[in-house]
C-alpha cells in the first residue's frame, strides 16, 4: 500500500492527470467523439441482444453496431443497410444449402462461390465477404434454423442501434479537420517556394536544384492525403441535420484543393526549370544578381499568397472571410507588380544575352500561372461553374423529383398570378 501511495504521489500521477486533462480538452474533437459513439453503440447493442437473442454470448450485435457506426451519418446509413442485407442473404443461402446437400468439402466450395456471387448481385459492396461468412457460420452448425434466426436478430439489433446512435449522438463534422489539412498543404508549398527563392539568388549545383524537384514531386502524396480528408468531410456533410448549406461547404473546399493541386503541379514544373537552368549555367549563378533577388522576392510573395488563399477557403465567418480575401488581394497585387518588374529585367537581360532565354521565360510563365490561379475573380468563376455542375448532376440523378419540383413550381407561379390578378381586380 505505501508503494501505491508513493506511486500515486509521484510523477506518474501527474502524467496521468495531464493525460486526463488533455482528453477532456479534446472531448469535442471528431476522433474522441467517434470513439465514444462507437463504444456506446456496441455496448447498448450487446445489452439488448442479451435479452432478445437465443445465443448466450450475442457478439454479432455489438460487432454489427461497431461496423455500422461509421465516421459520418451517410456512411452509417448506407453501411447499416448493406450489412443487414449481406447477413440476411448469407443466412438464406446457408438455409438452402443445408436443406439440399448439408456440409461437405465440395458443398462448402459451392457455398462460397454461390454466396460471393449472390453478394455481388445484391450489391452489398465491401460486405460481399460478410455474405460468405454468414453462410459458413450458419451451415457449420447442427441447428441451422436456431443459428440463422439468432444471427439475423443480432444483426438487426446492431444495425438499428448503430443508426439510432446517430440520431441521439450526432456524428462529428470533419470540415475543420479538412480545413486544417488544406492549410497544412499550403504551408508545405510555401516552405518549398521560400527555399527555391533563397537558392535562386545564388550559385547552386544542379544536384541541389534536383532535390527541390524531388520535394515538389512528393507534394503529390500530400495532395492525396488532403483529398482523403476532404472526402471524409464531404461525407460528413451529407444527410447531416446539423449542417446547413452542406453543398456550398463541399464545393468551396473541393475547388480550393483543386486550385492548390494546380499550384503544386506548376511548382513542380518551376522546379524542373530551375534544375535545367542550374545544369545549363554550371558554376555561374542561377540568375544574374538583380534578377535573382527579384525571383526570390516574387516567390516569397506568392508563397504568402498561397497560405492566404488556404485561409480564405477554410474560413466560415463572413467577417473573417472578407479580411482574408482583402489580404489575399493585396498580396496578389504586390506579387503581380514584382512579377512585372521581373519581366522587365528578363527582357533587358535577354536583349543583351540570349543564353537560356527559353528557361528564363518559362520561369516567368510559371510564376504568372500560379498568380492567376490564386486570383479571387478566377476563384469566384470556378465556384459558380462547380456549383452549376453539381446541380446538374443532382438533377440528372433524380429526374422524377425534379419534374415534381418543376410542376409544383409552375402551380405555385399560377397560384401567385391568380391571387395577384384577384387582388388587382378587387
Amino acid at each position: 500500500m505505501p508503494d501505491v501511495r508513493k506511486w500515486m504521489d509521484g510523477p506518474q500521477r501527474r502524467r496521468w492527470a495531464g493525460a486526463l486533462r488533455r482528453l477532456v480538452a479534446r472531448r469535442r474533437e471528431p476522433v474522441v467523439v467517434q470513439t465514444l459513439r462507437s463504444a456506446a453503440a456496441a455496448t447498448v447493442a450487446y445489452v439488448i441482444a442479451l435479452r432478445l437473442s437465443p445465443e448466450p454470448a450475442p457478439l454479432t450485435a455489438p460487432l454489427t453496431a461497431l461496423l455500422v457506426v461509421q465516421v459520418t451519418f451517410f456512411a452509417t446509413l448506407t453501411n447499416g443497410i448493406r450489412r443487414v442485407n449481406s447477413v440476411v442473404t448469407g443466412v438464406l443461402v446457408a438455409i438452402v444449402f443445408s436443406l439440399l446437400v448439408g456440409l461437405t468439402w465440395w458443398s462448402l466450395a459451392l457455398l462460397l462461390v454461390a454466396a460471393l456471387s449472390v453478394g455481388h448481385l445484391v450489391r452489398v459492396d465491401e460486405y460481399v465477404n460478410e455474405v460468405a461468412i454468414s453462410a459458413m457460420l450458419v451451415l457449420g452448425v447442427t441447428t441451422v434454423g436456431y443459428t440463422a434466426w439468432a444471427r439475423i436478430v443480432e444483426t438487426l439489433i446492431g444495425a438499428i442501434i448503430g443508426m439510432a446512435c446517430n440520431l441521439l449522438l450526432p456524428p462529428p463534422v470533419w470540415v475543420d479537420a479538412a480545413g486544417r489539412s488544406i492549410e497544412w498543404l499550403a504551408r508545405r508549398v510555401r516552405q518549398l517556394m521560400l527555399r527555391m527563392g533563397e537558392e535562386a539568388a545564388g550559385a547552386i549545383p544542379w544536384q541541389r536544384a534536383a532535390e527541390r524537384l524531388h520535394e515538389a514531386r512528393r507534394l503529390d502524396h500530400d495532395v492525396i492525403q488532403v483529398d482523403a480528408a476532404l472526402r471524409q468531410a464531404e461525407e460528413s456533410l451529407r444527410l447531416n441535420p446539423r449542417v446547413k448549406e452542406g453543398l456550398l461547404h463541399r464545393v468551396v473546399l473541393r475547388t480550393g484543393l483543386d486550385t492548390l493541386e494546380i499550384c503544386t503541379v506548376v511548382l513542380r514544373v518551376l522546379a524542373r526549370s530551375f534544375t535545367d537552368l542550374a545544369k545549363s549555367r554550371g558554376t555561374k549563378e542561377l540568375f544574374p544578381p538583380p534578377i535573382g533577388q527579384t525571383v526570390e522576392q516574387v516567390l516569397s510573395e506568392v508563397a504568402d499568397a498561397v497560405v492566404s488563399f488556404a485561409v480564405l477557403v477554410t474560413t466560415d465567418l463572413s467577417a473573417n472571410a472578407e479580411s482574408a480575401e482583402s489580404r489575399l488581394t493585396a498580396e496578389l497585387h504586390t506579387a503581380a507588380a514584382t512579377r512585372d518588374r521581373l519581366a522587365e529585367q528578363l527582357k533587358e537581360h535577354v536583349g543583351e544575352d540570349w543564353e537560356d532565354w527559353q528557361l528564363l521565360g518559362a520561369v516567368l510563365t510559371e510564376v504568372s500561372r500560379i498568380i492567376d490561379e490564386l486570383d479571387t475573380e478566377h476563384r469566384s468563376r470556378r465556384l459558380l461553374e462547380e456549383l452549376d455542375r453539381v446541380s446538374r448532376q443532382h438533377r440528372a440523378k433524380m429526374p422524377r423529383v425534379n419534374r415534381l419540383r418543376q410542376r409544383l413550381g409552375i402551380q405555385e407561379d399560377l397560384w401567385r398570378n391568380r391571387t395577384g390578378a384577384g387582388r388587382r381586380s378587387g
